[in-house]
């Protein structure tokens, strides 16, 4: 299932702000997926947020925040263009979040990570996508 695992400088978000990022970005990465918005599929779809501290980005030229969203997904899950509509979305989201404008929009890298077919493994069993799409279009239920 989709992950999301946004990092970014210690403090830059608000308490508040990063509470409503943990709920957003997996709910737009389903969304670009095209997986139907059930509780099953939101209890899988995970974000971390990780801050790191002064200096874990390395010596930039200037004082402003980098983010970098790491995004794993199945193999075939994504086609063109929902990679550059997630894209899009998913920077819009974190520069809000920041408080940061559009003219900001590269310091947030994107970075999509596709699983191969038999690369994905939950509950003790490789997941096949076609397993993954059957469930999203209702065919069976978890388990089957």
């Amino acid at each position: 299932m989709p992950m999301i695992h946004l990092t970014l400088p210690a403090g830059v978000l608000t308490g508040e702000a990063r509470g409503e990022l943990s709920e957003a970005l997996p709910q737009t990465l389903l969304k670009w997926e095209g997986a139907p918005d059930t509780a099953f599929f939101r209890a899988q779809a995970w974000c971390r947020i990780e801050e790191v501290a002064d200096g874990g980005f390395g010596a930039l030229a200037d004082d402003l925040p980098r983010f970098r969203v790491d995004v794993t997904v199945p193999g075939g899950a994504l086609s063109e263009r929902r990679k550059t509509g997630l894209i899009a979305e998913v920077t819009e989201k974190v520069l809000a979040a920041a408080g940061l404008g559009q003219s900001e929009a590269l310091r947030v890298w994107v970075l999509i990570h596709e699983q191969p077919e038999g690369a994905w493994g939950a509950a003790g069993a490789v997941v096949k996508f076609e397993e993954l799409t059957a469930l999203a279009q209702g065919q069976c239920s978890p388990g089957d």
